[in-house]
């Protein structure tokens, strides 16, 4: 399929090529969809083996956020930004400098931030270039650190989760098998002990498990042992695509629900978990704390504000649940249909003609 065949498929609005050969920058922005509002997205930085995969992987990303948003009740669109180039051994004060000129020429259509291989302070160079810009540290006028407002809303759509699965909230003597110890997987760990679940962790680096293991009263097992853990809920915090052909088969919970991104390796693997009974709350649903935190930032930033709005992510998959008994139709394809409902009201609003200040 062709590029344009392709973005027309998905309904891509822009796909823009960034390239500063002195600052070794190579880059590209995908727009989505911004009937919502100006695209927002982080910017990644990965060493693709190839042109192609870098461009496979933004226009993917970025539809992903267009869906996030809607979700979300936020007021912004889908885009997202990739850097090829390696995290490790790449990164400069040229190269991020370079990107926030090219985020500035589009006036305001994208808005960025960081992403996986990507840091907050990497932005503090691209700020000398553009205001278009999310996450940065509090010391520079940003909100800091999102992870904790991420697990927080991963958290609040875990006991929507077990409430709809056994009747009761309360997450006390429940189960819940939790893959990834990183920055929000070790931050809804705490969540959940508090709570007195019974937390049962893996991560891929040892190191991890013992710094949680140190803090919280939990169990360990093998990162491929997590998907055979009898659980309530099964919480992937790592990897895309952990919901597949070959894991499937092997879960022994009642309900999924984590930070991860793209848990369902295919659309067809949501089917099947609505074959089998196991209640999925779709992943840019209950992972959208972050953004909602991002999105906060508009005009000024309150805490207060964006912790109430991901509280709200509890609702919102109790409304998703609703659709998907209704409808009969399994969870991740409810919240896609509340999705695109709000889509098409809002782009409705956009056919009201506002005059231009020219013609009053």
């Amino acid at each position: 399929m062709g590029l344009f065949d392709r973005m027309a498929k998905t309904g891509h609005e822009q796909l823009i090529f960034c390239c500063s050969a002195s600052a070794g920058l190579r880059a590209i922005i995908g727009i989505h969809d911004t009937t919502l509002g100006p695209a927002i997205g982080g910017t990644r930085m990965y060493p693709y083996a190839k042109e192609e995969d870098a461009v496979e992987d933004v226009l993917r990303l970025s539809e992903g956020m267009t869906y996030k948003c809607a979700a979300a009740g936020s007021n912004f669109g889908g885009g997202k930004a990739v850097l090829w180039a390696d995290p490790d051994t790449d990164k400069s004060e040229e190269l991020f400098r370079a990107l926030g000129m090219h985020v500035e020429a589009l006036g305001g259509r994208f808005v960025t931030g960081t992403d996986v291989g990507t840091g907050a302070y990497d932005f503090v160079w691209a700020r000398e270039e553009t205001g278009y810009l999310v996450a940065l540290p509090e010391e520079y006028g940003g909100s800091g650190d999102s992870s904790i407002t991420t697990a927080f809303g991963c958290w609040k759509g875990i006991k929507a989760c077990i409430e709809e699965v056994t009747g009761d909230a309360s997450l006390k003597g429940r189960s819940v098998a939790v893959q990834g110890l990183g920055k929000v997987g070790a931050k809804l760990v705490a969540y959940l002990c508090q709570e007195g679940a019974r937390v049962i962790v893996t991560d891929v680096a040892p190191e991890r498990v013992e710094e949680v293991a140190a803090q919280h009263p939990v169990e360990r097992c093998g990162p491929d042992e997590i998907y055979d853990v009898p659980c309530d809920l099964f919480a992937p915090c790592a990897l895309g695509g952990v919901l597949n052909d070959r894991t499937i088969p092997r879960l022994r919970c009642k309900a999924i629900g984590g930070a991860a991104n793209n848990q369902l390796e295919k659309d067809r693997h949501g089917d099947r978990l609505h074959e089998l009974g196991i209640l999925y709350a779709p992943d840019y649903v209950i992972n959208a704390g972050g953004l909602i935190q991002v999105s906060e930032e508009f005009p000024q930033f309150d805490r207060e504000r964006a912790m109430a709005r991901t509280a709200a992510i509890y609702q919102r998959l109790k409304e998703i649940f609703a659709i998907s008994k209704e409808k009969g139709i399994p969870t991740h394809r409810a919240a896609d249909l509340m999705v695109r409902r709000r889509l098409e009201a809002m782009a409705g609003l956009a056919r009201i003609h506002v005059p231009h200040p020219a013609e009053r």
